[in-house]
């Protein structure tokens, strides 16, 4: 989960504004009004919420742009809207805004579930402004204290799991606190770090008390090694590039001279399909280590089982584990594609069909692709099955979007339904029910042969027309029009006379 603070804004509250144009066109919802006066309500519109935002803040004339606007976003549908706003007002108690009239409104324009927060920097008591110094950092803080106590998290006990874990070099430290989201910093002295996590300092610990050690004669490492030479034989070894550009694409050309080439340089990470399954299954994580955009030297084995970090060629040479290939995604799309439910092989192949149809530019190949079976929320799984629904009932009373739903036939000829909205690709039986699937397989049926009784009509038409322009041209070469009974009777005629 992230929270971005927006740049400070005037007097005219252009997010209040920004806002509600999202709740007009469907991509925004309003979940709370909070410290409003009664007469100011859900049924008020924008310009008296931004009338009220002005007058509290038009008393300290020193700040020319009193709006406070902040973002939280969770990954993809973690969080519900729901579970979103109550995140949202614990956030604002612990910013200092807990008693200021704040909205909070729900975006549902992105892949990512997200909440808008407007309010005032001027305090309505008090009328002087609220600190802000250091506000970025302060939101961090802000944010990872809300989620510990909504969610009961616990991040200085992890941290002391992950300080206990087996190392043999202050590298294999590093590595393991960054899969958990830790930063390692070296102090000035040569003796001690600090070990932050969202911007906060969690602990600094003293490099003599770092549990370092050897792995040699090792049980669980030639368990390891087995595992490794199973599954290897039955997932994907090949890997790839995940190019993660995002923070080139967000500074301006103009300002590109103030980042240092370091800030600058593409962020790259090396997967591949084992190394999922081998953290799924087993909690063990393959870490890849190189240098700027080659190929990785080696990689790093992380045994959460044992509590272990491990040099990957102590365990299996790299060679002898994995094929690097040349491909590359970006990592926006790649962390779409991972939350794919994808139950089977086939499945899998149907999804990429659909991608790399609406982004030929991406090249995706088969291996970038990983099975998973995990089941989506009971929420978003009804949300799956209705939105399906109303796709192949075609309800021109909602608004579906065309491409938000793809109903296909794989090559077994089992029908699946994609769903690119909530990330799910499933047999389509399952999600409507045998009744409805019958009917919709009688349909399909019935469109197919009125089509061939229609096909076979043109046709018999086609041939009558053929032979009455036949006949016609025959009636035109002999050299009359008339009908031969004609002449008969005029025949007989003259023999009566």
């Amino acid at each position: 989960m992230i929270v971005k603070i927006m740049p400070a804004a005037g007097s005219s509250f252009p997010g209040v504004n920004y806002n509600e144009k999202k709740i007009k066109g469907g991509k925004g919802e309003l979940m709370m009004m909070k410290n409003f006066p009664s007469f100011i309500n859900r049924s008020s519109g924008q310009q008296q919420v931004r009338n009220y935002l002005r007058a509290i803040s038009v008393g300290n004339k020193k700040i020319i742009k009193p709006q406070f606007h902040a973002m939280i976003s969770t990954k993809f549908k973690e969080h519900s809207k729901g579970e979103l706003t109550e995140i949202a007002e614990n956030f604002m108690t612990e910013m200092g805004y807990g008693k200021q009239p704040f909205i909070v409104v729900f975006h549902n324009d992105t892949d990512h579930n997200h909440v808008h927060i407007n309010s005032t920097r001027v305090d309505k008591t008090s009328g002087k402004k609220i600190n802000d110094s250091f506000e970025k950092l302060k939101s961090q803080k802000a944010l990872s204290r809300t989620l510990e106590k909504l969610y009961d998290l616990k991040p200085d006990e992890e941290l002391e799991k992950l300080l206990n874990y087996k190392v043999s070099t202050i590298k294999q430290l590093e590595t393991l606190l960054e899969r958990s989201h830790f930063i390692l910093i070296k102090k000035e002295d040569d003796n001690s770090f600090d070990v932050l996590k969202n911007g906060v300092t969690r602990k600094t610990i003293n490099f003599n008390n770092i549990n370092f050690g050897k792995n040699k004669n090792d049980s669980r490492k030639n368990q390891i090694t087995a595992i490794l030479l199973k599954y290897k034989d039955i997932y994907s070894t090949k890997v790839f590039k995940v190019e993660d550009r995002r923070k080139q694409k967000s500074v301006l050309p103009t300002t590109k001279n103030i980042f240092g080439d370091s800030e600058l340089k593409i962020k790259l990470e090396f997967e591949s399909e084992l190394q999922q399954k081998l953290r799924q299954l087993f909690g063990i994580d393959l870490v890849f280590h190189h240098k700027d955009n080659h190929q990785p030297f080696g990689y790093s084995l992380i045994d959460h089982k044992s509590r272990k970090v491990y040099k990957g060629s102590e365990v299996l040479k790299m060679s002898e584990l994995f094929e690097f290939t040349e491909e590359k995604v970006d990592k926006r799309l790649f962390e779409v594609l991972k939350d794919f439910t994808i139950p089977n092989k086939e499945s899998k192949l149907i999804l990429l069909e659909i991608f790399n149809r609406n982004n030929p530019e991406a090249k995706l190949q088969d291996f970038m692709l990983f099975e998973n079976r995990v089941k989506k929320d009971l929420e978003t799984y009804r949300e799956i099955k209705s939105e399906v629904r109303d796709h192949l009932r075609i309800n021109k009373d909602k608004k579906i979007d065309e491409d938000s739903v793809s109903i296909i036939k794989s090559g077994s000829g089992e029908i699946y339904a994609v769903s690119t909205k909530h990330h799910f690709v499933g047999e389509l039986q399952s999600l409507i029910g045998e009744k409805e699937y019958r009917g919709f397989l009688n349909s399909e049926m019935g469109c197919g042969e009125k089509s061939r009784l229609q096909s076979e009509k043109n046709s018999r038409g086609e041939v009558m027309k053929a032979v009455d322009e036949m006949l016609f041209e025959i009636m035109k070469n002999s050299g009359t029009a008339k009908d031969p009974g004609e002449n008969e009777l005029k025949r007989k005629r003259k023999k009566r006379k």
